[in-house]
């Protein structure tokens, strides 16, 4: 099992509309969120920042996320909550949501 923690900004006019969808998420991207082998799943919020935590539990990450980038349902869902985000400026080539490194865990 790998960790991952990630960030992004929220834009403050659409943080309300951002958490009502989070608060219903579609069934069909909750099932491709599980199929793409991605367990205890977060997202928290503060003062304009979305932190994102979960856990990869299978061996192919590039290909389950190609197999969700694939998936119509889910694209639909990106291209709603996509203008109500904001990347960071520092974020790396090709990153939307920033990737953080992990410097400390405790079981």
């Amino acid at each position: 099992m790998k960790r991952f923690g990630q960030i992004i900004g929220v834009k403050p006019e659409h943080l309300e509309r951002y958490k009502a969808y989070h608060a219903a998420v579609w069934p069909e991207i909750l099932s491709m969120i599980t199929a793409c082998n991605i367990t205890n799943y977060s997202i928290f919020h503060k003062d304009g920042l979305l932190f994102a935590y979960f856990e990869y539990i299978g061996d192919d990450f590039s290909g389950d996320m190609a197999k969700m980038a694939a998936d119509p349902k889910t694209r639909e869902w990106w291209d709603i909550m996509e203008p109500m985000q904001e990347p960071v400026a520092n974020r790396a080539a090709g990153e939307w949501w920033s990737n953080l490194d992990e410097v400390f865990h405790l079981d």
